[in-house]
């Protein structure tokens, strides 16, 4: 029977309209939500609500506190280690740290973490890959992924399948060219991009703000506290009230003087005829509370993020609470650093390896620590395993253990039964991937025979 062809075009699409650039989300219906504009909303929210900067502070400390390694994925040892140099991280199971070189000047992987969260709030981020000049083996090194700050980009170009095409930012000011103001702007290649979308819709590069579904309560709340500070000016003391004892235009205007001037003091009074009447008058009934209303939007403004456990007041059980609320939370947290790791070894390290190696050289990638739970029950797992000999505590279990707690790494040379040392002469080359791995195994050799 013969086989049926694979097909190898699209038939299909996913862009709607002729267009082939997006500058507005149709599915967007508020006028202050719709990109660009969404732009200037959401980072006025991120830094003058208290609540929000508290939830985005929540979900981003922990991305930026796990620990990013280059776990080798079966690439050479070369190009593992070139890897880890240009992105300044350690090698996954490798005993010996790569020297760091110096910081001035290059790429930071922390620092590019801190920036391409962003696309939390503003819904994307967007990069471009800087090299430095080929050296002397005609290999080139990473010297930085430039921030294109979401306010500079004018157009996303897509194609008819969705894949963005290149990115164009508005015309800077005063270094624009001629060509620069024919394309309608600086055009970015997506080539030389990296580029986060939280919430990606097929199409839509600008994504979804985390931010979007919390907008409305950070607007009535704005509007609750507004009402609530008036309340406060106009009723929240009481209103200075002078009967003149003489009904002529002099006596009344003492009147309105000695209220307006009215002040509490140690040592102030007020003295008047015997005609005369002073008072303070307060307010005829309850005023509305609105505290509960505006608690309650802090809530939602929480739950929009998944971060339950910021509306916990410590009462009726909420410690226990919080450990069942945190696991969607954590589960979130992982998802977003397995995403960081994903687009990182996606557009950064297959690059570094496609423009010195190749298409076809296998690549490392970037891992990170699991947050959370798994993470601080290590020790305590690791022990229980071993205790019921279902884990072998080898060397390669050992390193593993050693990169994530943070502890110094454990050189030693190890001997063949004849009691000679097969560690590598001073004057022998050899990368710490490999001689990691030389150490690992006849240490593991020998762990499995008393094992």
């Amino acid at each position: 029977m013969a086989k049926s062809p694979a097909p190898v075009s699209e038939i299909g699409y996913v862009k709607q309209n002729d267009l082939a650039w997006d500058h507005w989300d149709t599915d967007e219906r508020v006028a202050a939500l719709q990109w660009p504009q969404s732009i200037q909303t959401y980072g006025r929210m991120s830094v003058e609500d208290g609540r929000v900067a508290s939830l985005l502070a929540a979900i981003k400390l922990p991305l930026q506190r796990t620990k990013y390694r280059i776990e080798p994925n079966g690439a050479r040892d070369e190009v593992t280690e070139h890897v880890a140099k240009d992105l300044g991280l350690p090698i996954d199971g490798a005993d010996e740290a790569l020297p760091k070189a110096r910081t001035k000047g290059r790429f930071s992987w922390a620092e590019h973490v801190e920036q391409s969260l962003s696309r939390l709030e503003y819904g994307h981020a967007v990069f471009e890959q800087v090299y430095f000049p080929p050296d002397a083996n005609g290999r080139v090194h990473l010297r930085k992924l430039a921030p294109r700050p979401q306010d500079t980009i004018a157009q996303f170009i897509t194609a008819r399948d969705g894949g963005l095409v290149k990115v164009i930012q508005h015309v800077p000011a005063g270094t624009y060219t001629v060509n620069d103001v024919v394309q309608g702007g600086v055009p970015i290649p997506v080539s030389r991009l990296v580029v986060y979308v939280h919430k990606k819709v097929p199409g839509k590069w600008m994504g979804r703000s985390l931010l979007r579904p919390a907008y409305k309560h950070v607007l009535l709340k704005d509007e609750l506290l507004r009402i609530e500070a008036v309340l406060a000016r106009r009723n929240g003391v009481g209103i200075p009230h002078v009967k003149a004892g003489a009904n002529d235009d002099a006596a009344i205007k003492r009147a309105v003087e000695i209220a307006s001037n009215f002040r509490a003091a140690e040592r102030g009074g007020i003295g008047t005829g015997p005609d005369w009447d002073v008072n303070l008058i307060g307010v005829n009934g309850a005023l509305p509370n609105l505290r509960p209303m505006i608690e309650g939007h802090d809530k939602a403004i929480s739950i929009a993020g998944l971060a339950h456990f910021l509306n916990l007041d410590g009462k009726g059980g909420s410690y226990a609470l919080a450990s069942v609320q945190s696991d969607t939370f954590v589960q979130s947290e992982q998802t977003e650093a397995d995403y960081q790791c994903l687009i990182g070894t996606a557009h950064i390290v297959e690059d570094i390896v496609d423009l010195n190696w190749g298409e076809d050289e296998p690549a490392p990638r970037i891992v990170c620590d699991e947050i959370g739970t798994r993470q601080d029950a290590t020790a305590a797992g690791l022990k229980m395993l071993v205790d019921a000999k279902l884990l072998s505590p080898d060397v390669l279990v050992e390193r593993r253990v050693r990169q994530q707690m943070g502890l110094p790494t454990q050189i030693e040379p190890v001997e063949d039964d004849d009691g000679v040392d097969d560690e590598p002469e001073p004057t022998e080359v050899v990368s710490p991937v490999a001689a990691s791995r030389g150490r690992g195994r006849k240490r593991a050799e020998q762990q499995d025979t008393l094992w």
